[in-house]
C-alpha cells in the first residue's frame, strides 16, 4: 500500500517539474500549459468519482489506468495528445489515491488522522522525488524515456497486486455497503466538497506553478527552479511527520486552523518574493503549513462514516479544484502579464478555506 502511494506522489507531482521544459518543446503559451494541469486532475476526479465499495479492484483498476495513460503521454507528439494521456493517468491516480485512503480510514479507526497522515507522508515522499528526479535526470537522458521507466515502475505494481488479490477474501459486493454504512445528510456532503475542491486547487495552484514562478522571479537556471518545487514537497513530507507527532496532544480542528491561516500569509508573502532564497524560504514554509490540512480534513470526513461513492466523491472533487484552479491562474497570468498577481488565486482559497473551517457542520451528519 504505502509503495502504491510512493508511485502515485510521483505521478501527480512529475508534471509541475517538467511543464517548462514541455512549453518551450511545444511553444505553450500559460493559458495552454494549463490545460495540462486542467486535463490531469480531471481525470482524477473521474478516478475518485467513480470509486466503487469494492476497494481491492479499485486499486487494482487505478494503477493499471496509471500505466496506460503514462505511456501515452510519454510518446506523445504535441499538446490534444498529451492531454489524453494526462486524462487517463489522473482517472488512474484518483482510482488508486481514493480507494487506499479508504481502505486505511476504515481499517485503524482508533487513531484515525494519525494513520492517514502517515499514508500521506509516503505520499508526499513519492511527490517530493518528482522534482528531484527531473532535475537530475532530464539534462541527461530524454523525457519520453523516463516517463515510460515510470509507467513500468507502475506495470510492477499492477502485477504485484494481482498476485495479492489472488489469495485475499472476496470482496463484499459494492451495494451490500448500502446496508452496513449510514452515508452523510446532503449538507455535510456539500461542505466536504467544498473544502476538497478548494483545498485541492489551493495545493496544485503552488506546486503546479511554483517551478515556472522562481524561473521567472528567481533564477535563470531551470534545474535550479525545480530545486523549489523539491523545497515546498520536502516541507509537505517534514509537516506530515510533525503533523501525525502533534495530532497526539492538539486537536484536529485547532491544528487545521493554524495551518489554513498560516498558509494565506505566507502565499501572500510569495506573491511578493523577487529572489531565489527568499522563494525557495517561502516554498519551505509553505509546505509545513499545508502539510495538515488535507489528511485531516479527510479524517474528519471519515469520522462521519461515508460511503465508498460518497468519500471517493469528495476526493474526486479535489481533483476538480487541482485542474481549475490552476488553469485560472494560467488565464489571470496570460491576461494579466503577471504570475505574481495571478497568486491572489491560492491567497483567496486558503482565506475560504479557513472560513469554511471555523464554521463545520452539525454532527448530526448522517442520511436517515
Amino acid at each position: 500500500m504505502y509503495a502504491t502511494f510512493i508511485l502515485t506522489g510521483l505521478g501527480t507531482f512529475l508534471l509541475g517539474p517538467i511543464l517548462p521544459m514541455l512549453s518551450r518543446q511545444w511553444h505553450l503559451a500559460d493559458a495552454q500549459a494549463g490545460l495540462l494541469l486542467m486535463a490531469q486532475f480531471c481525470g482524477s476526479f473521474c478516478g475518485g468519482i467513480s470509486t466503487s465499495g469494492r476497494l481491492r479492484r479499485s486499486v487494482a483498476v487505478g494503477v493499471a489506468a496509471s500505466t496506460l495513460g503514462l505511456a501515452i503521454f510519454a510518446l506523445a507528439p504535441g499538446l490534444a495528445v498529451a492531454c489524453t494521456g494526462l486524462v487517463i493517468g489522473g482517472f488512474g491516480v484518483g482510482r488508486t489515491l481514493t480507494a487506499i485512503h479508504i481502505i486505511a480510514g476504515r481499517r485503524f479507526t482508533a487513531n484515525r488522522g494519525v494513520s492517514v497522515t502517515r499514508l500521506n507522508l509516503s505520499w508526499s515522499f513519492g511527490a517530493m522525488l518528482s522534482p528531484l528526479l527531473a532535475a537530475w535526470l532530464t539534462p541527461h537522458f530524454a523525457l519520453r524515456n523516463l516517463l515510460l521507466t515510470l509507467a513500468g515502475f507502475f506495470l510492477i505494481s499492477i502485477i504485484a497486486l494481482v498476485f495479492q488479490m489472488r489469495g485475499a477474501e472476496p470482496e463484499p459486493p459494492a451495494r451490500a455497503e448500502a446496508d452496513t454504512i449510514p452515508g452523510l445528510r446532503p449538507h455535510v456532503f456539500l461542505y466536504f466538497l467544498g473544502i476538497l475542491f478548494v483545498y485541492g486547487g489551493l495545493e496544485t495552484c503552488l506546486s503546479g506553478w511554483l517551478t515556472t514562478f522562481a524561473l521567472r522571479y528567481g533564477t535563470s537556471s531551470l534545474a535550479l527552479s525545480e530545486y523549489t518545487l523539491v523545497l515546498l514537497l520536502l516541507g509537505l513530507t517534514v509537516g506530515r511527520a510533525i503533523a501525525s507527532a502533534l495530532l497526539h496532544r492538539v486537536a484536529e480542528t485547532t491544528l487545521i486552523r493554524v495551518a489554513l491561516g498560516l498558509s494565506a500569509i505566507l502565499s501572500a508573502a510569495l506573491a511578493t518574493a523577487h529572489t531565489a532564497a527568499s522563494i525557495a524560504a517561502f516554498a519551505v514554509l509553505l509546505g509545513l503549513s499545508l502539510a495538515a490540512v488535507f489528511p485531516v480534513s479527510f479524517s474528519i470526513l471519515l469520522g462521519y462514516h461515508p460511503r465508498a461513492r460518497q468519500a471517493g466523491a469528495v476526493i474526486a472533487v479535489s481533483g476538480l479544484g487541482a485542474a481549475s484552479l490552476p488553469w485560472l491562474m494560467g488565464v489571470l497570468s496570460t491576461r494579466t502579464g503577471s504570475l505574481q498577481l495571478a497568486l491572489g488565486i491560492p491567497v483567496a482559497a486558503a482565506l475560504v478555506l479557513l472560513v469554511m473551517i471555523l464554521f463545520p457542520p452539525k454532527l448530526d451528519a448522517f442520511t436517515p
